[in-house]
């Protein structure tokens, strides 16, 4: 096989990966893992069965990798929250990003969701030797924070767990918002206005 050929079959690879990784992202976000079959996936995908399986074991492995690949992303903008930065700015702007994910990446936040509800069987590990430490020290710094008097005293450890709940339930709640703002001409910003005044209430000192 030739250079060309073989970069050309490199392509095709990668390609056929991609269409997988997005057809399983939006079968397990609507079915969960276990409403979700290869048959599912390969027909969204386009691609056979067989086809499927030769660049994934089966559904387990194709989950994982999506379940992977969110984690960097998932956890970046509470990477970026900045020791230096101005406290109230630093948290309102964490809100702002959790719930642009929310809006713009729905199907990985329901992916994410399923995961734990089911009690995270694939992604114990990553929350345990990922999340935990990043959590733990971020709540130290808003901490800090507050103990500076930056920001009013309230638990950090609650506080994460407020935002992850009011940002990611409009991705995870999204046909019920559908319904319940039906005609509303900016929920997106209706939400942003809402959740920056609720935690600025909540946080200025």
């Amino acid at each position: 096989m030739t250079q060309a050929q073989l970069k050309k079959s490199s392509r095709i690879q990668q390609r056929n990966r991609s269409l997988i990784l997005d057809a399983a992202l939006e079968v397990f976000s609507q079915h969960g893992y276990r409403g979700t079959t290869l048959d599912q996936i390969a027909e969204r995908a386009g691609l056979s069965k067989p086809n499927i399986l030769y660049y994934f074991e089966g559904k387990e492995e194709i989950h994982v990798t999506l379940l992977n690949q969110l984690m960097e992303t998932w956890l970046d903008p509470l990477v970026t929250l900045d020791p230096e930065g101005d406290p109230l700015s630093e948290i309102l702007n964490y809100v702002q990003r959790k719930l642009d994910m929310a809006h713009e990446l729905p199907r990985q936040s329901r992916l994410f969701a399923g995961e734990i509800l089911q009690g995270a069987p694939r992604m114990g590990p990553h929350l345990e030797a990922g999340l935990k430490p990043l959590f733990d020290e971020k709540c130290a710094l808003i901490q800090i924070w507050m103990d500076a008097g930056h920001l009013r005293p309230v638990d950090p450890r609650h506080l994460i767990f407020s935002i992850w709940a009011t940002t990611q339930h409009y991705a995870d709640f999204a046909s019920q918002v559908d319904v319940l703002l039906q005609g509303e001409p900016q929920p997106q910003q209706g939400a942003e206005d809402y959740l920056v005044t609720l935690f600025t209430r909540l946080l200025k000192p």
